[in-house]
Parts: C-alpha cells; sequence; structure tokens
C-alpha cells in the first residue's frame, strides 16, 4: 500500500495523488499546474494514463481537475468518482480548458511557423474534455459507497466550493486495513452561500492542504472572532465601490469562475439591496466571462443541500441570492470589447482570478493605467502569476506584449478568502478524536507547507511531513515515513529577542499605516502624490503581513 505524491508536493497547484492498493491505482485529483509550478513540474502526466483504476474529485476548481482530459485522452478507461455539483461545474470549466488550451496553443504555433518551426498541439481539447465526462460518476455526501475489493469512499463537505469534499478512503490489503483521509481545499468560515466544512472524527493517514499555513486571514475592522457577517463583508466592499465611483472610475475585479464570482455577486446584491453606497446612484455590475454565467447557471440550480442556512431563508422567501437588477452577463465579444469604451463608472467581474488568461487581461490593460480605477482582488494569487505581480505592488506590468503602468489603486477584499487560514487547518486537523498516525502536507508552496508540517509537529503534536514532488512512501512500513525537521535549539534562545524587535516593527507600521490613511481621506488636495500613496498603502500591507507571518512562527517555535 503506497502513496506517491505527483502534484501541489510543496507546491499550491497541479494537485495529484496516487493511492496503490490491492492492485488498483487511484488518483486523488488530477489538476493543472499553474504559474511557477508550470514552469517547475510542466503539463505532461508523470504516469501512464491507461494504468490508473479510478480517480476522486475533491472539487472541481481546475488545479485539482485540469489534467482530467489529458488522462483519457492517453488512455484512461475506469471511473471518475465526484459529487453531482463537481461534475456540473467539470463540465463547462474542461471545455472552457481546452479552449483555453486551443487558443494558446494557436497563438504559439503562429509565433513557431512565423520562425521556421513546426506549430504547437494543444494539451487538450474541447472534444477532449467533452469525451472525459462519460467516465464521472456521481456520489452524494456522507454515503459511504464500495468501489471495489477493499476499497470504500465516502464524500464529506469540505465548504470550500459548491460541491467540493473532503474525502475518506478506507483500504484493504491482505490483512491490513487502513483509512486515509484528503482534505481538499477546505473551507473558509462565514463564506456567502455556501456551508461551513463538515469535519471528520477518524483517521490513519491525512493528506490535508496548506494553503495558509502559515498565515491568519486578516479580517475586516469590525469583525468579531473568527465570524465575519455578511453585512461587514458587504460594507467593506461597498466602501471600495463608493470612492472609486466618486473617482469616476471602475472598478475591476479579477475573480474565479467558479466560486468567487458568485460570492462576489451576493454581496453586490446585498450592496445594492441595503443601499449601502448612499452618496452614488445606480451600480452596474458586468459579469464578463461564459464560463463565469455558466457557473451562476449551475450554482442557482444547486441550492438544495449545498447552500448554507442564511441562503436558504432568501431561498426560501422567494428571492434569488446572486441575481439583481443592475447585474448584465456577458458572453459575447463584441460586448467585452464595449465595456471599456463605456464612460459610466461599473463594476466589472471577470476571469481568471489570477490574471493569467482570459478577458481580465484586456479590461487591466485598459484600466490599469487610470488613476481614478481601482483592481481588487479577492483570491490567492501564487507566484509567478500576473496577479501577484499587481498586488505586490508592481509599477509596470507587461499585457499582450506592452508595458502598462500600474497607477490604479490595488487592494484586496479581506475575509472571502474560500480556503481556510491556519487556525480554520488547525481547527479541522484537531477535530480527530484520535490523532492520525502521520499527516502529509500538501497544497504550499515550499516555504509554507513544510513550515506547516513542522508546527503541526510541535504545536498539535501530530506527526507530520511535507512530501517533495514525485516522494513515493509505503503506509503499511510506519517506522520508515519521514517526520517534519524540529527546530534547530540554537534558534530558540534569540527568539524571544526577535519577536519583541518584531512587535517593535508592528508599532512602527501601524503609525505608517495611519499617515497614509490620512493621505488617502486628503487625496484631493493636489499636493499629494495619489500613486505614492497607493504603493506604500501596498507595501505596507505586504510587511505586515510578512511581520505576522514571522511572529507566528517564531512564538510557536519559542513553545
Amino acid at each position: 500500500m503506497h502513496i506517491t505524491f505527483f502534484g501541489a508536493a510543496q507546491q499550491v497547484t497541479g494537485s495529484c495523488t496516487m493511492v496503490q492498493v490491492n492492485g488498483k491505482y487511484l488518483l486523488i485529483d488530477c489538476g493543472l499546474p499553474q504559474g511557477n509550478d508550470e514552469r517547475e513540474v510542466g503539463l505532461d502526466l508523470p504516469f501512464r494514463a491507461d494504468a490508473i483504476d479510478y480517480v476522486f474529485l475533491t472539487h472541481a476548481h481546475i488545479d485539482h481537475t485540469g489534467r482530467i482530459p489529458l488522462l483519457v485522452k492517453e488512455g484512461f478507461k475506469g471511473k471518475i468518482f465526484a459529487t453531482s455539483a463537481t461534475a456540473q461545474l467539470c463540465e463547462i470549466m474542461l471545455a472552457d480548458s481546452g479552449h483555453i488550451q486551443e487558443m494558446e496553443a494557436e497563438w504559439k504555433s503562429r509565433k513557431a511557423v512565423r520562425a521556421g518551426k513546426k506549430g504547437v498541439e494543444p494539451l487538450y481539447t474541447v472534444e477532449d474534455a467533452q469525451n472525459a465526462m462519460q467516465f464521472f460518476e456521481s456520489c452524494v455526501y456522507d454515503e459511504i459507497c464500495d468501489i471495489d475489493e477493499g476499497i470504500k469512499v465516502r464524500f464529506n463537505d469540505a465548504g470550500h466550493l459548491l460541491g467540493s469534499s473532503s474525502i475518506e478512503l478506507w483500504l484493504k490489503e491482505g490483512k491490513e486495513r487502513r483509512k486515509l483521509v484528503f482534505s481538499g481545499d477546505i473551507g473558509n468560515f462565514d463564506q456567502p452561500l455556501i456551508k461551513d466544512p463538515d469535519y471528520i472524527d477518524e483517521a490513519d493517514f491525512v493528506v490535508m492542504e496548506s494553503t495558509y499555513g502559515n498565515r491568519v486571514h486578516k479580517k475586516p475592522e469590525n469583525a468579531v472572532g473568527n465570524s465575519v457577517p455578511t453585512h461587514i463583508r458587504a460594507q467593506e466592499l461597498a466602501d471600495i465601490v463608493e470612492r472609486t465611483f466618486k473617482r469616476g472610475g471602475n472598478v475591476i475585479i479579477p475573480s474565479f469562475a467558479v466560486g468567487r464570482t458568485q460570492e462576489l455577486l451576493y454581496l453586490l446584491r446585498v450592496v445594492i439591496e441595503n443601499k449601502l453606497c448612499p452618496t452614488i446612484g445606480d451600480i452596474p455590475v458586468f459579469v464578463d466571462s461564459p464560463l463565469s454565467v455558466k457557473a451562476t447557471h449551475v450554482f442557482a440550480g444547486n441550492l438544495f443541500g449545498y447552500m448554507d442556512e442564511e441562503t436558504m431563508e432568501l431561498v426560501n422567501k422567494g428571492i434569488n441570492p446572486i441575481l439583481f437588477p443592475s447585474l448584465v452577463t456577458i458572453t459575447d465579444v463584441a460586448d467585452s470589447i464595449a465595456l471599456n469604451k463605456r464612460k459610466e463608472s461599473c463594476v466589472i467581474i471577470s476571469s481568471s482570478g489570477m490574471c493569467e488568461a482570459g478577458r481580465i487581461k484586456h479590461h487591466l490593460k485598459h484600466n490599469l493605467f487610470r488613476k481614478e480605477c481601482t483592481v481588487l482582488f479577492s483570491g490567492y494569487q501564487a507566484a509567478g502569476t500576473l496577479g501577484r505581480s499587481i498586488l505586490d505592488g508592481a509599477r509596470h506590468v507587461t499585457i499582450f506584449g506592452e508595458q502598462i503602468d500600474v497607477r490604479c489603486e490595488v487592494c484586496e477584499l479581506h475575509g472571502i478568502s474560500g480556503h481556510a487560514d491556519q487556525e480554520g487547518l488547525v481547527k479541522w486537523l484537531t477535530s480527530f478524536k484520535k490523532e492520525p498516525r502521520r499527516a502529509f502536507i500538501v497544497h504550499g508552496d515550499k516555504e509554507v507547507a513544510p513550515w506547516f508540517a513542522s508546527f503541526v509537529t510541535r504545536t498539535l503534536h501530530i506527526k507530520a511531513y511535507a512530501p517533495s514532488p514525485m516522494e513515493r512512501l509505503d503506509l503499511l512500513d510506519e517506522a520508515s515515513l519521514p517526520i517534519a525537521a524540529a527546530v534547530d535549539d540554537k534558534v530558540v534562545p534569540y527568539i524571544r529577542e526577535l519577536r519583541e524587535a518584531l512587535e517593535e516593527l508592528t508599532k512602527q507600521e501601524a503609525t505608517l499605516r495611519t499617515v497614509v490613511e490620512r493621505m488617502q481621506v486628503a487625496g484631493s488636495e493636489p499636493h499629494l502624490d495619489q500613486k505614492r500613496a497607493v504603493r506604500l498603502t501596498n507595501a505596507i500591507n505586504r510587511l505586515a503581513s510578512d511581520l505576522e507571518y514571522l511572529k507566528m512562527k517564531w512564538d510557536s517555535d519559542a513553545d
């Protein structure tokens, strides 16, 4: 009984884990690497597709499902198990991914031909994606399914996305039995629309994500504890919209088409219905993404069984939680182009969420250089992506071969992340009544995953380890399983001194933030450089995040 970590091992994207048991080969997720992960490991499958018997999908996001069409294209003939909502979302998302693969291959081919080289074949096509859907079989939450001899599975609500799951696997090989739990992406608390994550109380081995394992999500100032009520989230969004519209600018929101877009629509409906922007009139909202439009229809058709109590109260009153009169959905290219010729302020939500592809790049090209506009991020930006560069304060970016100045306001919507932060991850892991034999930490980058594994080992007393890409481990030989390296004892005496220095830096950061806020309030004064104020604000936000991480890390090490 072996486990091999093919993807998202000390990486954030490309989730893919193989389990070998009783002569069968199982995959948990088969995702597409993105950003730096793609450049590091490539897109090819690192195993024979025709050798895989079963695939279990935690949810529909492309970094967990994006190589399914490639798997089928290369000879997979088994079964793909997922919740019904995940299967429905995959049908539109994988086809969209296939379209992107075709367009990128066409562009690269034109470039290659001009250079006297051979054309480029797409990784897979729309037809490949459509063909893959015949292998899907739907499962429902909380039901144990017999898959094969010695293999049982159960899907549990992970609270991350419509249909997202943590997966329990009961495995038997000879006389040996082991239970594996794959967390998938663990959801954040109090997200709009969907439920909080379910918790599991028993496992021998846990494979869990660590995207935000090194930090706690920044919450709106008036939030209490972990709870962030909808009206607080909505007010933060309203404040951003109001000040941007007052300047005569647009609010551009790069957003993942599935999940985040629908959550933003929920919040915008609250903003509009409760008149949370009192100084402005209408708030035109455009969802410019064919995939987002299709996904919104899937969400609207899966309200029962997936949505939280707050959402169901609206549904029972006959209110659609994600639609409102000033919302316009756009699929036609001409209508998308026309958005950038509008003179009136508006909110534009467009994919992709990390600004790597799709129509969002056109909207950024036409709005980044405008001081009156705002680019609002509402999700994780992986290293090496255009979104990460903008969020990190780049003064210039290159879009479609053209250098664009970044003069607009750049900000984040706090508390709306779809991923649990460190507190949420710890809550999920400590829900097991008996500590697992080992926790394998994945879905975190090279700095985060190993550190979180060490944190879990030291503070929760659960043996943890962050595997490397392609690492293969024997689950029946527990003595051979590695454990995260302990902190060097020589470092500990200096930690308290470093923490005091960090606390002093934090005080200075708070003072700088106050100065910047005053500058922004007085931003209409001609003698103030608004561009410098925005850059300083972004730099301070990044400094604060890094300081918070370092303090948390050294606090735990000192214990």
